[in-house]
């Protein structure tokens, strides 16, 4: 048995029975984290859910290619990674110095993680230099004084940053803020104009915008349909009626496969009630979840019916794929070509298609 987590004869037959041959032989995945605990000097700024750290205190290299030959036997699984990074008071040096390295090494495609306190300048200066394909930016960073459920997409992704990769066609990993996630209507204008005005920046909007629930979209697709650059992967996320909305709205080849490594080798079913979605895991898995309303417990039957979070992820995207009508070559796109062309892109190596 591993020493990262056990596979079960449950995530065996789910593996079998669902999802090997719906998945192609290559994947990549463009949304997995890769740190060392010692790079994090701050406890958790209380602008984000604390539940993802439950499952995984660092996830160095090494256990990600580990986890990638765990969870997907007879595939070739790569990834897009970058570090985990929450308070300005974490070592973003070291951390985007291991990720960096950890690429070179191991023939992988990553992401700076990104200070929006950085100029246009060093920003560039750090990809260049990293060997990075763009940046990854996360909303905790914003400036402090600003009330959470108030912080805007440009003030942890400044606009000086996005003309920098607009210009030279980089990748930025994008997850969006606000409690009203994709149907908030500022989030929804934000997008837009960065759609309008940075038409070549490769912008990835994370987890569907964070549409984890039916109360999340509102009228999100009806707006988000009006894009033509915007790019959107399903990490995270395990609705398959959203990634349905997804596909009809900008179709298979705006649509990337990530996973959100280590967070989606917890072992667990997510519901949602009254808009809130809950990850049900097996009792005691986590510790004490009492105090987080996103969490929730089974035992029993229940609890050995639970797989991975990543296989309920895929499971729920192959549903979606088979009621709009997806093809294998559209399968394929999702998790392997969009991804390819995405990198070489971003390279420099041609533009996509």
């Amino acid at each position: 048995m591993s020493r990262l987590f056990e596979v079960k004869d449950v995530d065996r037959r789910f593996y079998r029975e669902k999802l090997r041959s719906f998945l192609p032989d290559r994947i990549i995945d463009v949304h997995t984290h890769v740190w060392l605990k010692d790079f994090r000097k701050a406890p958790p700024t209380g602008r984000a859910v604390t539940w993802p750290l439950r499952v995984a205190e660092q996830d160095p290299v090494e256990d990600l290619v580990e986890t990638y030959e765990l969870l997907f036997p007879g595939k070739a699984v790569e990834p897009l990674m970058f570090s985990f990074v929450e308070s300005h008071e974490d070592d973003f040096e070291a951390a985007n110095a291991y990720v960096s390295r950890a690429a070179r090494e191991h023939g992988f495609a990553a992401l700076v993680f990104a200070s929006p306190q950085w100029s246009a300048q060093r920003l560039e200066r750090e990809i260049r230099e990293g060997g990075f394909f763009g940046a990854k930016v996360y909303l905790t960073l914003s400036p402090s004084d600003i009330p959470v459920d108030q912080i805007r997409i440009f003030d942890f992704l400044p606009h000086q940053q996005l003309q920098v990769l607009n210009e030279h066609g980089w990748i930025v990993m994008l997850h969006i803020p606000r409690s009203g996630r994709l149907r908030d209507p500022v989030n929804l204008a934000d997008m837009l104009e960065i759609d309008r005005r940075y038409p070549k920046a490769k912008v990835i909007i994370a987890h569907v915008g964070r549409a984890y629930c039916p109360e999340d979209v509102g009228d999100a697709f009806a707006v988000l349909r009006e894009t033509k650059h915007l790019l959107f992967d399903i990490s995270a996320n395990t609705n398959a009626a959203v990634f349905e909305q997804l596909v009809r709205t900008v179709r298979p080849r705006r649509i990337l496969f990530g996973s959100d490594l280590p967070i989606t080798r917890m072992r667990m079913r997510r519901i949602c009630e009254k808009g809130n979605y809950v990850n049900l895991v097996p009792k005691g898995l986590c510790g004490d979840v009492s105090d987080d309303k996103h969490m929730g417990e089974v035992e029993g039957e229940q609890a050995d019916a639970l797989s991975f979070f990543l296989y309920e992820e895929i499971d729920a995207f192959r549903r979606a794929a088979q009621a709009t009508g997806l093809t294998a070559a559209d399968v394929d796109d999702v998790f392997h070509g969009n991804a390819v062309r995405l990198i070489d892109s971003a390279a420099g190596r041609k533009e996509v298609s």
